[in-house]
């Protein structure tokens, strides 16, 4: 029996380089996305070798994007799993958010995930299998000052997941999404110490999150023990968010 297969956009780094660690850690197939990390990239896919496909991709173009799923399907072969991760950060006002600086932040974040997915769907739906995981965030949740852009574009993944997962319910596909809280990150690495000191008192669990903790979750949400979870946003924030 082959290897289940599963395509990260971002994998290159931070969430998504944990997450395909992951899976390729349970014997997986993976083809993960990168655009400017190419060097982190191809040390993750040596760690795997054979196992894991490293395809640079900028998903701000569309062509790119569609280009992506395709390279994807003929390294590693129908696409069981798709996990809609790639995404921008941008602190900003409103004010001072360009019309470009929106459009980037949708296309990344948001736009892709509307792409890939369709892509997947068609082998999904024929299949009568499959599963999607978006990774939002809290902010997607409730929203952050200055990052009006960025809270938008996860918002919209929240709802896109919830919506699609009633539409593709029926052909035996499930569509979740996973906000994380404040995980050790790069892209996190922009905030003082002061700021970070401040995000982890306000978490209940009283740590940063790690990106391993997204990566068992989107794992877990992959396998059989998930398959009657759908539409569902999973926080991983350490209690920073209940809802």
């Amino acid at each position: 029996m082959s290897r289940k297969t599963v395509l990260i956009t971002g994998g290159s780094r931070g969430i998504g380089k944990a997450i395909a660690r992951e899976f390729a850690q349970n014997g997986w197939r993976v083809a993960i996305s990168y655009n400017k990390n190419e060097s982190s990239a191809f040390e993750l896919a040596e760690e795997f070798p054979g196992q894991i496909a490293a395809i640079k991709a900028d998903l701000k173009n569309i062509s790119d994007t569609q280009a992506l799923f395709v390279k994807a399907k003929e390294s590693i072969g129908v696409i069981e799993v798709l996990v809609n991760n790639a995404g921008i950060s941008m602190q900003k006002m409103i004010n001072d958010t360009t019309y470009e600086d929106w459009r980037e932040m949708m296309a990344v974040n948001l736009d892709s995930a509307f792409l890939l997915s369709k892509l997947a769907l068609l082998d999904m739906i024929s299949q009568k299998s499959g599963r999607i995981i978006n990774i939002s965030s809290m902010w997607g949740q409730v929203g952050a000052s200055c990052e009006v852009a960025y809270s938008a574009s996860k918002a919209g993944l929240i709802g896109f997941t919830k919506a699609l997962a009633q539409e593709v319910g029926p052909s035996g596909i499930t569509v979740n999404c996973i906000a994380p809280g404040v995980i050790d990150t790069d892209m996190n690495s922009m905030h003082s110490k002061e700021t970070i000191s401040e995000l982890v008192d306000m978490t209940p669990m009283c740590r940063l999150g790690t990106p391993c903790d997204v990566a068992k979750t989107a794992f877990f949400l992959a396998g059989e023990g998930a398959s009657f979870i759908t539409g569902q946003v999973i926080g991983v924030s350490g209690g920073f968010v209940i809802t």
